[in-house]
């Protein structure tokens, strides 16, 4: 990865910037105040980088429970799924790099990457390169910092989760004001809300089938509208 693809990605990542450092510094200190060692922490976010799974892993890590791990991280991350079925395509032939493009495609990632065209003369798959690994960055280093300044001063870490739904927030008004077509994101509002009231705290993976065939159903017209 080159300096020059590192640049052009690097102002593209700013909003996830100031996102990850509140909201990885909040999981470092709450492994912290779970008892946890600081390279603990790191760890989790080096090879599970999960976000909202991390966050609700913390009580879950010193409770032998296979079962119940699964499938809490299987509701929380069923809608990589659905939006990493998009990104077959563009990830094809990326080679010795899919992997890891494959690992670290988080929420924000994929809402950069699918927002985004790369400036002329940075090659693409670099570019996604670059976008995903700055990204992981911003994530491993806020914790570090949080797990061990939370180690060297006291916290108290009542509702600090909630900078996770912050975040979201965040990136879905960026989105909102970068793009001209709005229906996709009224859509996936609009599900969510509607699963949300029939299914209660379960409707993650049914909203995501109804944005899936929502969205499926005006592809075409989608697509026209975009092209103009």
């Amino acid at each position: 990865m080159d300096a020059k693809t590192l640049r052009a990605a690097f102002p593209h990542t700013i909003p996830v910037l100031t996102g990850y450092l509140f909201l990885g510094f909040a999981y470092g200190l709450l492994m912290h105040g779970a008892g946890y060692p600081a390279w603990l922490a790191v760890l989790c976010s080096l090879v599970v980088y999960a976000g909202a799974a991390q966050y609700a892993a913390v009580p879950l890590l010193g409770v032998f429970d296979p079962a119940g791990t699964f499938l809490l991280t299987l509701m929380l991350n069923a809608r990589h799924v659905f939006y990493g079925l998009s990104m077959l395509d563009k990830y094809q032939d990326t080679g010795k790099t899919k992997p890891y493009l494959i690992f670290s495609l988080t929420d924000e990632t994929y809402s950069i990457l699918v927002s985004v065209r790369p400036p002329k003369g940075t090659d693409e798959r670099r570019f996604w390169l670059a976008v995903s690994g700055l990204n992981q960055f911003y994530w491993v280093a806020a914790t570090a910092a949080g797990a061990w300044l939370g180690a060297a001063m006291p916290f108290d870490t009542t509702g600090v989760e909630f900078v996770m739904t912050a975040l979201f927030v965040t990136l879905f008004t960026e989105q909102w004001l970068q793009t001209k077509q709005h229906r996709p994101a009224l859509i996936g509002l609009g599900a969510s809300l509607l699963c949300l009231w029939l299914f209660g705290t379960n409707f993650i993976v049914p909203a995501m089938v109804l944005i899936v065939i929502f969205l499926l159903a005006q592809r075409n017209q989608l697509e026209q509208e975009e092209a103009l």
